[in-house]
């Protein structure tokens, strides 16, 4: 699917009128469409509605909360991609966020110019994608792009949403040793808070899925450099 950076349809749930007025108001300025969603359940039936090109989410929301919500819109539609809106900092709440689906995280209060480019690198990174090759095969690790079904050694892995896009960010840049600002710029979006150690804690999942019940081990630390995806 392609998009241009304007003209794209963005849903906004969010139960504060103010905030969502706001982030209305911005974006439509800026080129986009955008509706609101003022609960959760407006938020399912829209998001579901098969409309809208990117969601901003908010987590507190009545109804369903944000997590659930996010839950839901993933397991339905994994070709959207959905920007996580809240006061809940902690690591906990954004690894919870990127589990449940969510592609990125901006934490309440916030500046609009930095939610505006958040959404314009999440719409280059979903509908601008130069990369066709639907299947990535490295020894006997096997990533399909598609369907987002991985398998080593033909047995199937279960990976969240966050895990299968840093793996396949590794995949695509096999042999190249990949710094952590890297994988926060392009698997979590700019401007990622890159004092949080959130991508070492993801390549301790991936390690413990992809390489923990094989003799050979794929994905490598370089010690002060960064992570590589590499059968040597």
């Amino acid at each position: 699917m392609a998009a241009k950076e304007t003209g794209v349809h963005i849903l906004v749930i969010e139960d504060e009128p103010k905030v969502a007025q706001f982030i209305k108001n911005g974006l439509d300025e800026s080129g986009f469409i955008a509706d609101i969603a003022a609960d959760g359940l407006q938020g399912k039936t829209k998001a579901l509605s098969g409309k809208y090109q990117l969601i901003v989410l908010d987590i507190n929301l009545p109804h369903i909360n944000g997590f659930q919500l996010c839950k839901i819109i993933r397991a339905e539609r994994k070709d959207v991609p959905i920007l996580m809106l809240t006061a809940l900092s902690s690591l906990d709440d954004k690894i919870k966020g990127f589990d449940e689906g969510a592609d990125d995280y901006l934490v309440k209060p916030f500046e609009f110019a930095e939610l505006l480019a958040r959404i314009k690198a999440l719409i280059k990174r979903y509908y601008s994608k130069t990369e066709t090759k639907p299947i990535i095969t490295i020894d006997d690790l096997s990533i399909d792009r598609e369907s987002k079904k991985v398998t080593r050694n033909n047995k199937p892995i279960e990976l969240t949403a966050k895990e299968f896009l840093l793996l396949e960010y590794l995949a695509l840049h096999e042999g190249k040793v990949v710094s952590r600002n890297e994988l926060s710029e392009n698997v979590w979006g700019i401007n990622f808070d890159t004092g949080t150690n959130v991508v070492d804690v993801y390549i301790n999942f991936l390690r413990k899925k992809i390489d923990s019940s094989f003799d050979k081990k794929l994905i490598h630390t370089r010690i002060g450099l960064g992570y590589v995806l590499s059968t040597q």
